[in-house]
């Protein structure tokens, strides 16, 4: 490695496009870079998938370069047409509010806001005052309607149709860029590669209205190599809030990828040196579940912090060795795992019994009742390591072990504990 930031960004696999390699890579080797991300608030939590992002700024700001997370208050109330076949639904201004405090809140575990290296700011506080007159004269006259028609982000809408609010998205963002480089003196703005057309949009810009020239980089828009959108699973998206979705889960999701992505991820979602990731990538066969444990002990610290990650790692290790060794030796660390693993049913339910499908669907083991159903008539799911035959046995009282737990169980790797309340 030569030490420069930008080599190993590529070497890691974030870099999909660049205005200029040649020029991008000279800044990031040189004096301190202002760059920026932008995040809409779009929900309360970022998900797996916003990790790239967030990581390639983490590798910046150790390189010694200045952070600016944008969490977009304004863009959310246009909606960002980019890979979407139909209009986002549009969020009312207390709820985007309420939901870009809870990114900000996400986003100072891996950045550590300090007003000085690493900055959060909402652009709603430039964008909700325009007055819309003077916005359409000065910055909208730079834009040709064909160029725009011409975007990756606007053709995939203009099939099934492209609302006028959406449309000013691109001058919106574009103009985001041209702010922050007169307050901050920021010249490299990043996103996902759906962002490109945006993202060169605010480069123009600043050309136009400046005479300056900044740069723009793009990271790929990953999918898993089964073919899944990266966060995604049966479940759901797998979201940054414990609250959402617990560390001992997000522990798992990293320790079931495929074994096609584990080298990938490990470059992506992990701090660690390059030559400790190719030490793993060098494994094969059951060494393989090494280099998962790593990729998902270390990915579930930096999101959830050491103390969570050694948690789910502990639950994980007690429960996988043996089903039926865990239930005998899962009091001894009743506290590290219980909790994680444990969802606590009304005693008055589970003594009238509650259908398997119902009970597998609750607890986050099956994505539906009918999935469940089918699983059942497969022989996937059980209860206490005893297979369930039919999906009219009810799960009872009766069932839980000598622990107090009933132990669920779909396929060979997910577990979930049931316990009275």
């Amino acid at each position: 490695m030569s030490g420069n930031v930008y080599d190993e960004l590529k070497e890691r696999g974030f870099i999909a496009q660049v205005s200029d390699e040649v020029a991008v890579r000279r800044m990031l080797g040189g004096e301190v870079v202002t760059f920026y991300v932008g995040f809409d608030s779009t929900a309360m939590s970022l998900h797996a998938g916003s990790l790239v992002p967030v990581m390639a700024m983490v590798h910046l700001r150790r390189a010694g370069h200045r952070a600016i997370a944008v969490v977009g208050g304004g863009t959310t109330m246009v909606g960002d047409p980019s890979g979407k076949s139909e209009m986002r639904q549009l969020l009312d201004e207390a709820t985007i509010r309420t939901q870009g405090q809870a990114i900000h809140f996400q986003l100072a575990r891996y950045l550590h806001f300090d007003g000085k290296t690493a900055i959060a700011v909402d652009n709603a506080d430039w964008l909700l005052p325009l007055d819309y007159i003077a916005f359409l004269r000065d910055i909208g006259r730079h834009f040709s309607v064909n160029r725009m028609l011409a975007a990756e982000a606007y053709k995939l809408r203009l099939e099934k149709g492209l609302s006028f609010i959406e449309f000013n998205y691109m001058l919106l963002q574009a103009y985001d860029y041209l702010h922050l480089f007169r307050e901050y003196g920021c010249t490299l703005q990043m996103g996902g590669d759906d962002q490109w057309g945006n993202i060169l949009a605010g480069v123009d810009l600043i050309r136009r209205v400046e005479g300056a020239t900044v740069e723009a980089l793009t990271f790929p828009l990953l999918k898993t190599a089964s073919g899944a959108k990266m966060g995604k699973t049966a479940q759901g998206a797998v979201w940054l809030d414990k609250e959402q979705f617990k560390p001992y889960d997000f522990y798992q999701y990293w320790v079931n990828v495929d074994d096609r992505d584990v080298s990938r991820f490990l470059r992506l979602f992990t701090l660690l040196p390059l030559e400790e990731i190719r030490r793993l990538e060098g494994l094969e066969g059951s060494g393989l579940n090494e280099a998962k444990r790593v990729l998902a002990f270390e990915a579930t610290k930096i999101t959830h912090g050491e103390k969570a990650a050694e948690e789910a790692r502990a639950a994980s290790k007690s429960i996988f060795k043996d089903q039926k060794t865990a239930m005998n030796e899962i009091a001894p660390v009743k506290e590290e795992v219980i909790a994680i693993l444990t969802r606590r049913i009304p005693r008055t339910r589970l003594e009238a019994g509650i259908p398997p499908a119902e009970l597998f669907t609750e607890v986050g083991l099956t994505p539906s009742r009918r999935e469940a159903k089918r699983l059942i008539s497969q022989g996937g799911l059980s209860v206490n390591d005893e297979r369930i035959d039919s999906p009219e046995r009810l799960l009872t009282i009766k069932d839980l072990g000598p622990n107090g737990l009933m132990a669920l169980k779909a396929g060979k790797k997910k577990i979930h504990y049931v316990a009275p309340e």
